[in-house]
């Protein structure tokens, strides 16, 4: 029986994720996973793909109390509450999203972090990357011990954070979850349905910890991935919509079922 073995989020999009024991699954992801972006002075995205420093700050956020504490690469602690201020609209990929700029000492701070302006925005209700209909990501262990066997020369494991995925499973053969696309799976206590492959791009070739480049993941991926039958090129994991809201925790079981209902 397949079993969720690692949960990872971050606060702001492009920061450094970490590893959780348990998530609450709402309509639209998670609230404290990528609750945050960062933007420049023209309004466009910021991620760790243009900026890997971004990879060295460690991003907390309570919604209860709404406060955000970011741990900076130099030790400094930024810590407050959320103040909003104007909405602004921001370019994610192939869609428009709009936020709330926040007020308050995080945006000069890593604006000075990274050298170069940057701005903090609070995401609307709907998940950032994808929108609703990718609000959970999901791959599996055996995968990424697949992705290893590509790697010339270098027996070390490749750390998952690498591919920022909100879930991870264990008990699955390598690139199974490949086949869950257009079904539901049942994950602890949340329903999941799947309905595209997470294509990759140059943010996984970076350290998870350092953000500096030092593997050739898209190479390896090419190597075996290249010609598959995906919904997006060089894919590695899938992603999906939420249709029951609830509770993951590490050592749940994963169910796949047999379409995704309704």
């Amino acid at each position: 029986m397949p079993v969720v073995v690692g949960l990872a989020v971050t606060a702001v999009k492009a920061m450094r994720v970490r590893g959780v024991d348990h998530i609450e699954l709402g309509p639209d992801g998670v609230r404290q996973n990528r609750r945050f972006y960062l933007i420049d002075d023209r309004d466009e995205l910021v991620n760790s793909k243009r900026v890997g420093k971004l990879q060295q700050v460690i991003a907390d956020y309570s919604d209860a109390e709404r406060r955000l504490r970011l741990e900076l690469p130099d030790g400094q602690v930024i810590d407050d509450e959320i103040r909003l201020g104007g909405p602004v609209t921001t370019k994610f990929f192939s869609r428009a999203a709009t936020g709330q700029l926040v007020d308050g000492p995080w945006s000069a701070a890593l604006s000075k972090c990274v050298g170069r302006q940057l701005r903090l925005v609070e995401a609307g209700d709907t998940a950032v990357d994808r929108g609703s209909d990718g609000a959970v990501s999901l791959i599996s262990r055996a995968s990424v011990e697949r992705l290893g066997d590509a790697r010339d020369g270098d027996s070390r494991e490749i750390d998952v954070r690498r591919f920022r995925m909100l879930v991870e499973i264990d008990g699955v053969e390598a690139h199974a979850e490949d086949r869950w696309v257009a079904r539901a799976v049942q994950i602890g206590g949340a329903t999941v349905a799947f309905g595209g492959h997470v294509g990759r791009c140059v943010i996984t070739t970076r350290d998870p910890d350092t953000g500096v480049v030092d593997l050739h993941t898209l190479k390896m991926l090419g190597s075996y991935r290249l010609d598959l039958d995906t919904t997006e090129p060089l894919a590695f994991g899938i992603h999906g919509r939420v249709l029951k809201p609830g509770t993951i925790r590490v050592g749940d079981e994963v169910t796949p079922m047999d379409s995704v209902p309704g």
